[in-house]
């Protein structure tokens, strides 16, 4: 049903996009986003989407600050307004955004699924289970602020979904892609990727399944009392148990920098040469 594609780590800023630019970014996104589809087909849209190096280029591509967390807001934004009226040619469908935005996604998602045929309600639960494993189920000191679903005509998906941490003046992007697992609980992620900062919860590996299970037991036959009762007995002195570290493949992980000039550092000589010499053979 999903898995995670990937994450990025951004400086987090404030402040708003300028109305011109937002306009620009609106329709250079969505005739950048109708050539994919027409060359390449909606799911490939979709597999781009749920790169975080690829999103991050093309917020760039479109205007935006090439490091700023604000590219995750303002290319969502920028693709919902450009695309809406594209939607009955291409079946893609932007949901949700920032803050309000991201909580009418379920309802969103309804609508779309009575208008083209496809079940709104399973996509609706989707919605729900991603924010809820990303916000809940990996406590890893980002509190989700931002929800973006793209959904296509035959219910294919990919989630784009920001955290903050204001201690940190950081911000961090999970991506999800609708093919792959079929569990939201067991290993979606495949790996979690990000800077050391202690222990973390991860509930949605799949070794804490006895964790899962038993947590679940315990409230049902002891009940709230008792539980408290074992807590305060066992608090003083108790070791956490960390599970061994098992082998995982990595998934992308961006981390850009805080500052906002482009330096000589951030530029990867050996690949520039191949990038300017595509750019000046297949032009703009």
């Amino acid at each position: 049903m999903a898995r995670k594609a990937g994450s990025a780590d951004l400086p987090l800023h404030g402040g708003h996009v300028p109305r011109w630019l937002a306009d620009r970014m609106t329709r250079l996104g969505a005739v950048m986003s109708e050539a994919i589809v027409h060359h390449y087909g909606r799911d490939e849209l979709l597999r781009r989407l749920a790169n975080p190096f690829w999103f991050q280029s093309f917020g760039a591509v479109m205007g935006m600050d090439w490091h700023s967390s604000g590219i995750t807001t303002s290319v969502i934004g920028a693709l919902k307004r450009g695309l809406a009226p594209l939607s009955h040619e291409l079946g893609i469908h932007i949901c949700g955004g920032r803050g309000k935005h991201s909580r009418e996604t379920p309802q969103e998602l309804v609508s779309i699924g009575d208008r083209v045929g496809i079940d709104g309600a399973a996509l609706a639960k989707a919605s729900r289970l991603v924010a809820k494993v990303d916000s809940a189920a990996v406590q890893d000191g980002f509190d989700l602020y931002l929800h973006g679903f793209i959904v296509t005509d035959d219910g294919k998906w990919t989630v784009v979904q920001q955290g903050m941490n204001g201690g940190r003046k950081q911000a961090r992007r999970y991506h999800w892609l609708s093919e792959g697992l079929t569990s939201f609980v067991d290993d979606p992620h495949t790996a979690i990727e990000g800077a050391g900062q202690g222990e973390i919860i991860n509930l949605a590996d799949r070794r804490a399944e006895p964790s899962r299970l038993a947590q679940i037991d315990i409230l049902t036959t002891l009940g709230p009392d008792k539980i408290a009762r074992e807590f305060s007995a066992h608090e003083t002195g108790r070791e956490p148990q960390l599970m061994a570290a098992v082998a995982q493949p990595l998934l992308p992980h961006l981390v850009m920098p805080a500052h906002h000039d482009v330096r000589s550092s951030d530029v990867i000589a050996r690949r520039l040469h191949g990038n300017l010499a595509a750019a000046a053979d297949r032009g703009p």
